[in-house]
């Protein structure tokens, strides 16, 4: 029987070690380099046409015409023609110069979160990322549940299907985002072929049912003018439409999505031949068309399909439980095009959906690497795709949950992400451009910013879904940034050191004897400074007269910054002292990347010798953690620990 336990104990034990080993496959080296249509080229994947990638953004820009025109019915009622119009003279006038602009100052495909990250330092500037972290997470998380609702939706409406799936919209939703879990938990190969096929199928199938549209409205004379009639008994004069309009155009901001992911596929753009890493000229020119292209597109569209379903769908059907709620062009598709064409709409119109749905998986997947794990805030797991995987779809399990898997009621949250991310990027090309002393570009840029600072405000007063989903990823961003921050401190942090002539001199004509060096932490840096310093290290730890010391003093300049490449000069102070200053963002973590250095270079272990610090250990922690001082002799000592296990082989510390 012992035997037989410890038989089924080894088994235990070998499956849940193949199980973590399959879950951490690449924990080095796959997060930041996970592919999809925000992945960073490589390869082959390099150099595509911009109308190829533009597909990319077509999957989850140009499927958001499968459920806007019976939002924006439903928002404005008649006048949603209209207040679609206002929608594409914003997109046209206001979103898209601002993300031609994001182009220009961020060709990489960081997007405007970058922007805004360079105008802030020290824990701020981390914090406020991590507050547009929230938001972007908001959005594609919301893009994966809202389109498997919708996609759902057209799937139960489709008459092959109602039958017998009619009333598990529900069950349907879950078992998509389950289904495109499992596509990212075997291996999501980025398709530019596949996304470009979705795209083309699917405007032509849209060209094809705006065409029958407009010429049943035309055919219909009186639909015109019944819709006239109706518009000003009940609105009276075009004055009062025109602020009605202005007044229902925030509930409409779900057109505007996929500027950011417009963006963020700048990588995969084709550079022209002068281009370098620096100024990939011909990288921007590609996005600039990418962007201004898709825009005009999608506006087209847009204006032409609300048009045609107000005019055509009774507005009854737009409601909850109506045939078009959710899917007014599949309605007008089934219901003029007879059946057969409906469902081949209707599969398209899903396949695109769930597409959209794998573009903001690879989305997730690429954002969080590209910010956390250089402020040191990503914990090891998230290093690895399939552990993050199963995370975001849990918590797209539970976003479809509690919204019952409705498209209606998730399309305040995504609007609050898509808003919150056109408003920053709009404040960053403002900032941009004051900088850049571009007077009317600054102005233009700052009325821009104003009209989307007030439509995501007058979103969050309508709908204040998204902004407690946002605080929600907000504040797990942040708590989960900050406890990996603080298990991770005692890494060594450095991404390579940078000695100048003279230290490397000091270090050389030191390594023939005993290499000992004082951590000192400057003051007024004058001759009785080091003379009493030396004193009293020579005192408290009985070292001999003959043996000589270099101080090492250690500067922080951004103590929020994780990794920081080190930068060690050399200099004679007061024709006497031999002093290394060391410029990085943590005092311990560098003073221990150097001694691990000098040993490695010279063969020989170093002393260092350290006072103790007086006060409450937990203070001194706390400013370890905050600002990269403290107590530092024994987090010191700490560092080199876990850096070199050997005990043999480790630096030597003192504390007098």
């Amino acid at each position: 029987m012992p035997t037989r336990a410890r038989t089924h104990s080894g088994a235990a034990g070998a499956a849940r070690d193949r199980i973590r080993g399959w879950l951490l496959e690449g924990l080095a080296e796959t997060a930041p380099r996970q592919q999809g249509p925000h992945a960073a080229p490589e390869g082959p994947q390099q150099g595509r046409r911009w109308w190829r990638v533009m597909c990319l953004t077509g999957v989850d820009y140009f499927s958001t015409l499968g459920y806007q025109p019976g939002i924006a019915a439903l928002a404005a009622g008649l006048l949603s023609p209209l207040a679609t119009v206002v929608l594409v003279l914003v997109t046209l006038a206001g979103a898209l110069p601002v993300y031609r602009r994001v182009a220009e100052e961020s060709p990489h495909g960081a997007g405007s979160i970058a922007m805004l990250e360079r105008l802030l330092s020290f824990w701020q500037g981390k914090l406020f990322v991590l507050v547009l972290l929230g938001f972007a997470a908001t959005d594609f998380l919301i893009t994966i549940t809202l389109s498997a609702a919708d996609a759902s939706t057209h799937l139960i409406e489709n008459p092959n299907f109602n039958g017998w799936l009619h009333g598990d919209q529900m069950a349907v939703t879950l078992v998509l985002v389950a289904l495109l879990g499992a596509v990212f938990l075997k291996g999501f190969l980025e398709a530019v072929g596949v996304a470009v096929v979705l795209v083309a199928a699917y405007l032509a199938l849209n060209v094809v049912v705006v065409a029958a549209g407009l010429w049943h409205v035309l055919r219909a004379a009186s639909v015109v003018a019944d819709w006239s009639h109706a518009l000003s008994a009940q609105h009276g004069g075009v004055l009062p439409m025109i602020g009605l309009a202005l007044v229902y155009f925030p509930k409409l901001a779900l057109g505007l999505s996929g500027f950011e992911t417009g963006v963020a596929v700048m990588p995969h753009v084709a550079g022209g031949p002068g281009d370098t890493e620096e100024r990939p000229a011909g990288r921007v020119a590609g996005t600039k068309k990418l962007l201004t292209t898709s825009a005009v597109i999608m506006s087209v569209f847009l204006i032409l399909t609300s048009f045609i379903t107000t005019l055509l769908i009774p507005q009854k059907e737009f409601a909850a439980g109506g045939a078009a709620n959710g899917r007014a062009l599949a309605f007008l598709a089934h219901h003029y095009l007879g059946s057969g064409f409906g469902t081949v709409y209707d599969l398209s119109t899903i396949a695109i959906l769930w597409f959209a749905g794998a573009s903001a998986m690879a989305g997730l997947l690429n954002l969080m690497p590209r910010y956390l794990p250089r402020y040191g805030m990503a914990p090891r797991w998230a290093r690895a795709v399939r552990p993050m995987v199963l995370a975001f779809i849990a918590i797209a399990f539970l976003v479809t949950w509690l919204f019952d898997a409705d498209v209606d009621s998730q399309a305040g949250a995504y609007a609050t992400g898509v808003l919150v991310l056109i408003s920053s990027a709009a404040v960053a090309v403002t900032i941009a451009a004051r900088k850049a002393r571009q007077r009317y570009r600054t102005v233009a840029f700052a009325v821009v910013a104003v009209v989307f600072v007030y439509t995501t405000a007058a979103n969050v007063v309508e709908r204040p879904d998204g902004v407690r989903i946002g605080a929600c990823f907000i504040a797990g961003i942040i708590v989960l940034s900050l406890a990996s921050r603080l298990a991770r401190s005692f890494e060594l942090r450095v991404t390579g050191l940078e000695l100048d002539a003279m230290t490397e001199r000091f270090v050389r004509d030191a390594a023939h004897r005993t290499i000992r060096f004082i951590a000192n932490e400057p003051d007024r840096r004058d001759a009785a400074e080091y003379r009493d310093k030396l004193a009293q290290v020579r005192e408290d730890n009985d070292v001999p007269p003959e043996q000589d010391f270099i101080f090492v003093e250690v500067s922080v300049r951004d103590a929020s910054d994780f990794e920081t490449l080190l930068r060690v000069r050399g200099e004679v102070a007061h024709h006497r002292y031999r002093v290394l200053t060391v410029t990085g963002s943590v005092v311990p973590n560098a003073l221990a990347a150097f001694l691990l250095h000098v040993r490695d270079t010279t063969g020989r272990r170093p002393h260092i010798y350290f006072e103790w610090t007086e006060g409450n250990p937990f203070s001194h922690f706390l400013r370890f953690f905050l600002f990269g001082q403290g107590e530092v002799a024994p987090v010191t000592r700490e560092v080199l620990r876990e850096a070199e296990p050997d005990r043999a082989r480790r630096p030597h510390v003192h504390v007098g």
